[in-house]
């Protein structure tokens, strides 16, 4: 696969076995607000098993009568895997999803209303609940511990292997389409070029994770020599107190909600992101 991975911490791999099933596999999307509970938009929590989001758009689109474009959704689930999610569908279909939804795979734990559709990207995140198996109690601990860790210091979110298809090469495709300089045609094409971008993305963030490492396990004039840093530059990002180093320009956003603003000092903006404010 060519998506190289620097990785943040540095202990062994822990040993467990996990297989991505829907007994073991639990996705449940947080929503990015809350609904307002009137409009012309139906807004179902949906629980779903062994159907991707296009399946389920597909057959939400059949029970009512719709086109798979005006079914909302906020992000893609797997198939391989109990997950719940929320769509949204225009208020005056109710009655023919009623009457014509029929299958077990699907079951609507929740229904309220919004002046709104759901659009890509309307979620703060993914609650997930993960079973492992053969795991022996010192790493379990260890797991726990680490994931504490991570929760206050972040960890570099990189794009999983479910972004590049099944032999890991889609963002080839995408990177053709892509610099073809042709307008995207179909749902297919965007994923590709999709996947291209995480792709450039998860480069990027290896780029910047390996920076941070070197900066971290380094004297001032190690780091630079083997940056190719001044290093003077190196002094201001050695003095910022996180372990993922920031650059002016850097882009900074008060998660989730919040105004988005460019790193202008870098010592000022780490303190900030240090204090998750």
């Amino acid at each position: 696969m060519n998506h190289i991975k620097n990785y943040a911490y540095t202990h062994t791999p822990l040993e467990f076995d996990f297989e991505q099933t829907i007994e073991r596999f639990f996705v449940e999307e947080i929503p990015l607000y809350s609904f307002t509970g009137t409009g012309n938009y139906l807004i179902l929590k949906i629980k779903k098993t062994d159907m991707s989001t296009w399946k389920l758009i597909t057959v939400l689109a059949k029970a009512t009568g719709l086109e798979e474009r005006d079914i909302g959704y906020a992000g893609l689930k797997d198939k391989n895997a109990t997950t719940i999610q929320y769509i949204s569908l225009p208020k005056r279909y109710e009655k023919e999803l009623n009457k014509n939804l029929t299958t077990e795979k699907i079951e609507i734990l929740e229904r309220t209303y919004n002046k709104a559709p759901i659009k890509i990207g309307h979620l703060k995140g993914n609650s997930f609940s993960i079973i492992l198996h053969d795991i022996n109690s010192q790493n379990a601990k260890f797991f726990n511990t680490t994931a504490k860790k991570m929760q206050k210091d972040g960890i570099p979110n990189y794009y999983g292997y479910q972004r590049f298809g099944e032999d890991s090469r889609s963002y080839l495709q995408g990177k053709e389409i892509a610099h073809s300089g042709k307008r995207l045609k179909g749902s297919k094409e965007k994923l590709l070029v999709s996947a291209y971008q995480s792709h450039l993305y998860n480069r990027w963030l290896g780029a910047r994770v390996k920076l941070s490492t070197v900066i971290a396990e380094n004297t001032i004039a190690q780091a630079a020599e083997k940056l190719q840093y001044p290093e003077e530059l190196v002094k201001v990002l050695a003095k910022q107190p996180q372990f993922f180093k920031l650059f002016l320009g850097d882009v900074m956003m008060p998660y989730p909600y919040g105004k988005r603003s460019y790193v202008k000092d870098m010592y000022q903006s780490a303190q900030i992101f240090e204090q998750k404010r």
